[in-house]
């Protein structure tokens, strides 16, 4: 999940509360893949569909709860909001698919990857895009992740798409919403209403078609589908309380205890292939995320 700002809460609490509710997020992020799991038997974009209907249905009552009803309203009213929002909404949406196609296809390692090489295509977006400049650090660890990437394309002979799909669509995503004043609830509110309507269209349709899993498999597969509403807001409410109360730098690092998980649960849990060619190409890129990381910590320490 990208470092959006999020709308103050009604309370404040105490100021060791936002590291659990960091470690918190970011522990269910790395963990959700095992949710998606139980969920094979339905089409990816099946469940992304619900993901968006479900999410929806628990993101209005809470925006209306936590205040922020207002500001989602006047954005409503406001067609360049919309547009910028529209393009989020479509961003996340694939990002969504493809992390889930991957879950469910066999595919964790090389989705943990995508998201450990997110920080990285940042910083390329932010070159290309916004005109920014890199330190020398910053070049050797961008440097660095393509050998990784390469390494792993070459060993076997196959691209990791899926790994550089789910980094793009998401520093894509990052990248949008910078350019948005929208606080999480309201911004992440509005993305889902604007894709609810397309979402109900192909569940219609794929009902019609006799194609719809929802209520033709087992009532646990029903209750995992519905619970996707709430497997989305958990861990953005943590976030949220967590962005308000510890340093950017700390959440920074700690946004890579999502895809450590993954990567594990992947390896070990699911038992996808990991060998010597694989494991060489992942040290590669953990290496530039050392530097990565050493550069920003550097920075902050000047800045201090």
């Amino acid at each position: 999940m990208p470092l959006l700002r999020p709308h103050p809460l009604p309370q404040s609490p105490p100021v060791h509360i936002g590291h659990l509710s960091g470690v918190a997020a970011f522990l269910m992020w790395g963990l959700l893949p095992i949710y998606w799991k139980q969920l094979e038997a339905v089409p990816s974009l099946q469940l992304v569909a619900h993901r968006v209907i479900w999410s929806t249905a628990v993101f209005l009552p809470l925006l209306v709860w936590w205040g922020g009803w207002s500001q989602f309203r006047d954005a409503c009213s406001r067609p360049e909001v919309v547009r910028r929002q529209a393009v989020a909404a479509v961003l996340v949406a694939a990002n969504w698919l493809g992390f889930v196609w991957a879950v469910t296809h066999g595919r964790m390692v090389e989705s943990s990857l995508g998201y450990f090489l997110t920080p990285l295509v940042s910083v390329i977006l932010g070159v290309v895009v916004l005109g920014e400049r890199l330190r020398p650090l910053q070049w050797l660890a961008v440097a660095l992740a393509a050998v990784g990437v390469a390494w792993i394309a070459a060993g076997y002979r196959h691209f990791p798409w899926i790994a550089l799909f789910l980094a793009g669509t998401f520093s894509t995503y990052s990248l949008v919403k910078k350019t948005t004043k929208l606080d999480a609830l309201p911004s992440l509110t509005l993305e889902t209403v604007i894709l609810l309507v397309p979402a109900l269209a192909y569940l219609a349709w794929e009902h019609a078609t006799q194609a719809g899993r929802f209520g033709t498999l087992s009532p646990a597969t029903d209750a995992l589908i519905a619970a996707t509403g709430p497997a989305t807001a958990a861990p953005l409410l943590c976030f949220t309380i967590a962005a308000r109360r510890i340093p950017l730098s700390t959440l920074g690092l700690l946004q890579y205890i999502g895809p450590t998980l993954q990567f594990v649960v992947g390896v070990w849990l699911y038992h996808e292939p990991f060998d010597r060619t694989r494991f060489i190409g992942f040290v590669i890129v953990w290496t530039a995320l050392g530097l990565f990381a050493t550069d920003g910590l550097r920075r902050m320490a000047v800045k201090r």
